[in-house]
């Protein structure tokens, strides 16, 4: 399997928020880098550095339902890869927890050794992610 389908897997393990299906994809030293202090982490009173397959398989599985609660739609833009890199760009529209409407695009670096996914490495405007989940209300975990 190549590395982009290696990747395209992932996401559809994403989508049936079964833990140990997403587990299998990941490298089990695998580590989930967003930017520090997003708004995703704040809300969850999470950590933006998720480090092992089970801790990244329990985020998807458990915690991102949590906060993103309905509607939830992800649209592909881009899919490259080079080498053991796979970039993907995307959006992601979803009703949260507090009933305000996000719509934010990302971008994702993934790091494919030995057919699992080692290294995701997370882009997106944390600004706009910010006033989105927040509004002009200071950030504060969301959900129990």
């Amino acid at each position: 399997m190549d590395n982009t389908s290696i990747v395209k897997a992932a996401w559809d393990a994403f989508g049936s928020r079964d833990a140990a299906r997403i587990a299998a994809c990941f490298a089990p030293d695998a580590e989930w880098i967003a930017p520090p202090g997003n708004a995703t982490a704040i809300a969850l009173d999470g950590p933006h550095h998720l480090r092992g397959a089970d801790r990244i398989a329990h985020f998807i599985a458990h915690e991102f339902s949590q906060l993103f609660v309905a509607d939830v739609a992800i649209d592909f833009r881009t899919m490259a890869a080079a080498g053991d890199l796979v970039l993907v760009e995307e959006r992601m529209r979803a009703t949260l927890v507090n009933g305000r409407c996000y719509d934010l695009a990302y971008c994702f670096v993934f790091v494919v050794a030995d057919g699992r996914i080692a290294q995701v490495r997370e882009y997106m405007d944390t600004r706009s992610g910010w006033a989105q989940m927040f509004g002009d209300e200071p950030g504060r975990k969301l959900v129990a």
